[in-house]
């Protein structure tokens, strides 16, 4: 959890996770006790990814997470073939929306750490992350929507949309930032600010899986507050719906912190 191993003076990340799936009263809760959400922790090529299985499939009796297990199983596959420190991942998306076959769609962000210094992250929908500075948010990377509360996503139906939709991102990073990735159970339910009080509050250089767990604990509570201002009751509001609280949903947290 912890490898700091250093490669031509290049950065490291240490990461930890933490993953809160929703309750659900639905005829395929004993299908899905899983959740629709999946994430992965690849150290040796210094890449992380979250997936959120779209959750209206639900209707037609297909458990989402089925695919986004896969497409992200798929793309740890992928990074097999791939240089640590100069990971393409549009190849591995690419590779791993070829391989998936389950039934479903999903949103997914990916993020690597180059030897340049900089994180580039592929993104698909409403998953994504926030780079932070001193406890301060400088980066927030953005969604992709079709329209409210429906984000792009990758499929092999005919409502799927394909990898080359994937926003590519390039941020410069420091020793000492922090990156917190997570599905829209987190990027709906808070804001930069939130998440900066928690990591002023825990500075531990070791403590990313306690972070993790913090934030999404967080993020859980002010799902579950019917009243309160949220992003998702901004965007909401944004798209004539003026719907206030927060957005019940799986909660997938990764912190990593680049040292």
């Amino acid at each position: 959890m912890t490898r700091s191993t250093r490669l031509h003076h290049s950065f490291d990340m240490v990461m930890g996770s933490f993953y809160l799936p929703k309750q659900t009263k639905s005829k395929l809760r004993h299908r899905r006790r899983h959740g629709e959400d999946a994430h992965f922790l690849c150290h040796e090529k210094l890449t992380i990814g979250v997936a959120d299985g779209v959750g209206g499939w639900l209707k037609k009796g297909i458990d989402s997470g089925n695919y986004s297990r896969e497409l992200l199983r798929n793309s740890v596959t992928a990074l097999d073939s791939e240089s640590r420190g100069a990971v393409n991942l549009r190849r591995v998306l690419e590779e791993a929306f070829c391989m998936t076959k389950s039934k479903g769609s999903s949103t997914v962000c990916i993020i690597t750490l180059g030897d340049d210094n900089c994180l580039t992250a592929l993104n698909v929908g409403d998953s994504g992350f926030m780079l932070f500075r001193n406890s301060k948010c400088v980066f927030q990377s953005p969604s992709q929507h079709h329209g409210f509360n429906h984000p792009y996503q990758l499929g092999n139906s005919e409502f799927g949309d394909g990898p080359d939709i994937a926003m590519e991102i390039v941020v410069q990073v420091q020793s000492g930032d922090v990156v917190v990735a997570g599905t829209d159970g987190l990027i709906d339910n808070m804001f930069p600010y939130e998440i900066e009080e928690i990591l002023s509050r825990i500075e531990d250089d070791k403590s990313v899986c306690k972070l993790a767990r913090t934030i999404a604990k967080y993020a859980s509570y002010n799902a579950t507050d019917r009243y309160s201002d949220s992003p998702f009751s901004r965007a909401s509001k944004l798209a004539g719906k003026n719907r206030l609280g927060g957005k019940v949903d799986d909660i997938s947290v990764i912190v990593a912190k680049i040292i």
